[in-house]
This record gives structure tokens, sequence and C-alpha cells, in this order.
């Protein structure tokens, strides 16, 4: 990953991570998915990537949408 990339979320299920790809694509932040996740063994996570600049502002957005769950 190029150092201008952040890891601002994880998880070891996908649909996650693709809800919050989803909500941050709202406010046109893109992101990118990197799929750490072992398929045989099950071990590992799945992790989201957004530019240094949008780190906040996504992680505001994360924040929101776990506070309404």
């Amino acid at each position: 990953m190029k150092d201008n990339w952040v890891k601002i979320y994880s998880s070891v299920h996908i649909h996650k991570v693709e809800i919050i790809q989803a909500l941050l694509k709202e406010d046109e932040i893109d992101s990118i998915i990197l799929n750490k996740r072992d398929s045989t063994y099950l071990f590992g996570e799945i992790e989201l990537y957004v530019a240094v600049e949008n780190v906040l502002k996504s992680k505001q957005i994360i924040s929101n949408k776990e506070l309404c769950h």
C-alpha cells in the first residue's frame, strides 16, 4: 500500500467493510478494500483504506454510523 493511504477500518466480515465503503462513496471519498482474510483457515481481516487527507472525515462518518446502531 502506498504511503498516502491509511487503514481506517477492518473487520472479519466483508459486508461490514462494504457498507462503510458505500457510506464513504456517498460523501465522494475514494477507498480501497484489501482482503487479508484466508478463506481456508478463516483468519485475518478485510481492511479499508482511504487517502491521508480523508482520514478524519472518514473516521467521523464511521463513528456516526456506529452511533446509529
